[in-house]
């Protein structure tokens, strides 16, 4: 078939139109499975200032029972890296109580039970008022934050300095009638911080959009 000028460049111009026709329809389409989806998650875009050191591949048992332990806490602090007192109270999951804050409570209390109460054998106190409930580390409303960090700062030092004592992975005490390892300890630690880590990503991304491994 032969076309004359006219005819061709009535075609090319029909077919530009329907070409930025369907880049209208896909961006559109792209929009809104974006709304729809949320923020998505880039394994090569990670949270800034990640100062976190990466357990060796090769280490043996207590080396890195010891490491992934301190990875998990460098975890919980840097989700809650460069937020506000007031951001850190914040229950930003609509469906959950949970704060970043209540997190941060809640481990300084839990490695006082496990490294100081279970293998050291001390007498541990809650550092909360025992009136507000036995789960008072995740009421936060009036919680100083500064004085929360602190806390828990303390209480991993004292829990590292407990288990150096501690000559073998293997060796145990005796507690509430059961014999508990210092392998049991650090290991049941890693997945306490692993568990409520996952709370923390999904809590910071609610409150600013930060994601990151």
């Amino acid at each position: 078939m032969n076309l004359g000028t006219g005819e061709l460049l009535t075609l090319l111009f029909l077919a530009v139109l329907i070409g930025g026709a369907a880049v209208l329809v896909r961006r559109a389409v792209a929009a809104g499975s974006a709304q729809r989806s949320g923020p998505v998650r880039r394994r090569d875009h990670p949270q800034e200032d990640d100062h976190r050191r990466q357990p060796s591949r090769t280490a043996g048992d207590r080396e890195s029972l010891t490491a992934f332990l301190d990875f998990q806490r460098a975890t919980l602090a840097l989700k809650c890296q460069g937020l506000t007192a007031d951001q850190l109270r914040r229950a930003a999951v609509p469906t959950s109580k949970l704060t970043l804050l209540g997190l941060v409570r809640h481990m300084a209390a839990i490695e006082a039970v496990w490294f100081r109460r279970t293998l050291n054998g001390e007498d541990v106190p809650s550092p909360w008022s025992e009136a507000d409930g036995d789960y008072a580390e995740f009421l936060v409303a009036d919680a100083d934050a500064d004085a929360a960090f602190a806390l828990w700062r303390r209480e991993c030092d004292g829990s590292r300095v407990i288990a150096d004592r501690f000559a073998s992975l293997d060796d145990t005490v005796e507690h509430r009638g059961e014999e508990i390892s210092l392998r049991y300890v650090l290991t049941r630690m890693i997945e306490e911080y692993a568990r409520h880590n996952g709370h923390a990503d999904l809590l910071r991304e609610a409150i600013d959009g930060t994601v990151g491994e």
